[in-house]
């Protein structure tokens, strides 16, 4: 007859067996699953059909891949960091009493700022005017703009802030953001934040000759192409 504590042993063993191949195959499964991320195979491929594979070939070859790109990606990713320079753009000299240090010589109707060494399209941080005029000029007409002795006469009101006027779009000149292409307008520099501009808008309305003033945010920009 049969030994019934032979046989309790012996069916403990199988059970220990069968746990450690069973954790065995779960961390095979594990690992073959984190080297291989993507759904080229489903959960049920892998139930099915993982075990019939070589897995420490199938391993050996996932790491060399995994490694291959993750080198690409680590070299590559400053390469793109490199190409990819951060913005910038210069100070406006908004006091005309103040020296501005650029490498442009401006024209006495231009926002001066600080333009940079062999610049060729550049354009400033953002700024406050108060608009103070404007003058429809159709088809970016170069012959309508405000006339320099009227830009000298407001300058004269607002000696610390410098006010400027727009000209046609032509290289070399000066373009200003947020306006309109078919007018040129006279503006005063009211400083980079709001409470700036309010109050510069403040002193514009107090004098009563620009009853239309008005506050605009834009960019001065260079051409020299």
């Amino acid at each position: 007859g049969s030994n019934p504590t032979l046989s309790a042993i012996t069916e403990k063993a199988k059970g220990k067996a069968g746990q450690v191949l069973e954790s065995k195959r779960t961390s095979q499964l594990f690992l073959f699953r984190l080297l291989l991320p993507f759904s080229l195979f489903s959960k049920s491929f892998e139930e099915k059909n993982v075990f019939r594979l070589n897995l420490p070939r199938i391993t050996i070859a996932m790491v060399a891949v995994t490694l291959t790109v993750l080198s690409f990606l680590v070299v590559e990713a400053p390469a793109q960091r490199r190409r990819r320079p951060k913005a910038q753009h210069p100070a406006v000299c908004g006091n005309p009493q103040v020296p501005c240090k650029s490498s442009a010589t401006f024209e006495p109707n231009d926002l001066p700022f600080r333009l940079p060494a062999n610049a060729v399209i550049w354009d400033t941080e953002l700024f406050y005017a108060v608009m103070l005029k404007s003058v429809k000029s159709p088809g970016d007409n170069c012959n309508v703009f405000v006339p320099e002795r009227e830009r000298l006469a407001t300058q004269a009101l607002f000696p610390d802030h410098k006010v400027f006027a727009s000209r046609c779009a032509e290289p070399g000149n000066l373009y200003y953001t947020n306006t309109s292409a078919n007018a040129r307008f006279m503006a005063v520099y009211a400083g980079t934040t709001l409470s700036e501009a309010n109050r510069m808008l403040a002193a514009v309305q107090a004098t009563g000759k620009f009853p239309g003033a008005s506050i605009r945010r834009m960019r001065a920009g260079f051409n020299g192409t």
